[in-house]
């Protein structure tokens, strides 16, 4: 198996791509419960600059990748992992707001809006920043 990543002409791109992606997943498994919202937010933060560039880039398909991976950390990661009962009315704070940043993502991908992407990053900063300020008092609770 090595020996043939280490012949393709591609060897360094994919040796860089395995090697994120190991530390991503070490990370990943390293990682508590309040660590991986902030990397689920951080992601999206990522995402969203990429759509940027890409915007300004005219590339239609690195825009709609990084808006759709947006996308899926909000409903998938984010939203998903909102627990209603226990959270009360944050929780419901936090949806209603989680799901208006996922219209507003479609709507920046239909119309390549680079102010809706800067929107929902101005949206989703307060909850990044809540989320290390607490930080402390996650780990000292664990």
């Amino acid at each position: 198996m090595f020996a043939s990543v280490a012949r393709s002409k591609n060897a360094g791109t994919f040796n860089a791509k395995a090697y994120r992606q190991v530390a991503l997943e070490t990370g990943v498994d390293a990682a508590s419960p309040h660590q991986l919202v902030l990397m689920l937010i951080d992601g999206f933060q990522d995402s969203l600059a990429q759509a940027r560039g890409a915007i300004t880039a005219r590339d239609i398909e690195t825009k709609g990748r990084a808006i759709g991976r947006a996308v899926r950390i909000i409903e998938e990661g984010l939203r998903a992992g909102l627990n209603q009962e226990a959270g009360g009315s944050l929780a419901g704070s936090l949806d209603a707001l989680y799901l208006y940043i996922t219209v507003r993502l479609t709507q920046a991908n239909s119309a390549n809006d680079i102010a809706a992407l800067e929107e929902c990053s101005r949206l989703i900063e307060p909850v990044r920043s809540a989320w290390v300020a607490i930080g402390a008092q996650v780990a000292a609770n664990s």
